[in-house]
């Protein structure tokens, strides 16, 4: 048998490095100057100082802080209960798991939906239903009539019934306006079938409609909200809906493996999440316009450019992706780009955001100095109904 202390030396781990605080102010200026995505954005010192603070619970059994979170959010959006969770994709799976209790049942969503694309497939596999993936006729969100046209109800054998119309607000950073949400609401619970939203830039929504969460929630009987996107918080989301719901999403949460244990910090970062970065919102709203704007006077195609996201569309330039892309990484001080879709988030600096449009314009101006003629805006084709998530040089 091995000495204690050579058992225990074995073990241990310091994971921090040397130069550990420089590494975290490099890695700080690389956020502000990434367009990937806002789930990259970082807790700051402040934040994790009111965590430090939270409780010392179980949540299994019972955590003070993540309770106090859960019931403020309950109140929050008009519901009896709500589950903190790690999580956006697990608070939808476990929100479709819940609702979907004896098939055969479809759910039908937005063909663009996270839930449709950027869950694994979840839906079948966790829940065993058929996915009813819509393209919106109007080419930015579904409407009523759009769900009248695709919902599978009736007797037939053949067929799987809609259980579930699960909607995205934001989708794609896109808004949908609360009278066709409310519209399909009705429709939906006239015919028996439960609403869910995958909520997880709800706060994005609040803030570009002056609409309260309560009434964005109202028309659901399920709501994913999510701390992590838009709010900066490092973990988390949360799942709304009646107590019954969440008494048996709780049950599906720790079937799933979601059962944590001393998830108090994770609660309070949220909590400052909701108190200290929901307000700064609006400005990165106008950052965005911003960019859009900037990108627009370039010649640049604006695809979409709603609350935090701008997706573009350099070919009107004679400019590909890879071009930015490329002369981006290139720089002093790189900038990160995502291809059509750029997305700016709370920790975004100004600056990357001029930086980025004197690197496209330069781009620009060398290829009309090689001879480019910019097409006809008639002869444009963007893409309203495509995969827009697309990261891939």
């Amino acid at each position: 048998m091995a000495p204690l202390e050579q058992i225990f030396d074995t073990v241990k781990f310091d994971i921090l490095t040397e130069t550990q605080e420089s590494d975290n102010e490099k890695m700080l200026k690389e956020i502000s100057r990434s367009f990937i995505s806002d789930t990259i954005t970082v807790p700051t010192k402040e934040m994790y100082a009111y965590a430090a603070r939270a409780s010392l619970g179980d949540d299994v059994y019972s955590e003070p802080s993540t309770q106090a979170l859960e019931a403020h959010m309950a109140k929050i959006t008009g519901k009896e209960a709500a589950l903190f969770v790690p999580s956006g994709t697990m608070s939808n799976q476990l929100a479709l798991r819940t609702h979907l209790q004896q098939p055969p049942y479809s759910v039908l969503s937005d063909h663009r939906s996270h839930i449709a694309r950027y869950e694994a497939g979840g839906t079948a596999f966790h829940s065993g239903a058929h996915l009813e993936c819509v393209h919106p006729s109007n080419g930015h969100h579904l409407t009523v009539a759009d769900v009248r046209a695709n919902i599978t109800t009736g007797t037939d054998v053949h067929t799987a019934p809609t259980a579930v119309i699960a909607l995205e607000n934001t989708l794609n950073g896109t808004v949908i306006p609360q009278a066709d949400v409310i519209a399909i609401s009705e429709f939906a619970h006239e015919n028996g079938i439960k609403m869910h939203l995958d909520g997880a830039r709800i706060w994005h929504v609040a803030v570009e409609t002056a609409t309260s969460v309560r009434d964005i929630c109202a028309p659901f009987d399920s709501v994913s909200m999510c701390f992590s996107k838009g709010l900066g918080a490092p973990v988390g989301s949360c799942l709304v809906g009646s107590q019954q719901f969440i008494t048996k999403a709780r049950w599906f949460r720790k079937l799933f493996g979601g059962g944590m244990r001393q998830t108090s910090f994770m609660a309070a970062a949220a909590a400052y999440a909701l108190s200290h970065n929901f307000p700064l919102l609006p400005k990165v709203h106008q950052l965005a316009r911003r960019l859009a704007s900037g990108l627009e006077e370039i010649g640049a195609h604006i695809l979409s450019d709603e609350t935090c996201m701008v997706f573009f569309d350099p070919t009107p330039i004679g400019v590909e992706y890879t071009e930015i892309m490329q002369r981006a990484s290139n720089l002093s001080e790189p900038l990160k780009i995502g291809r059509a879709r750029l997305v700016v988030h709370i920790q975004t600096s100004p600056q990357a955001v001029e930086d980025f449009l004197r690197l496209v314009g330069e781009l620009a101006q060398e290829k009309r100095d090689a001879g480019f003629v910019p097409p006809e805006k008639s002869k444009l084709n963007g893409n309203a109904n495509g995969n827009m998530y697309n990261w891939k040089v």
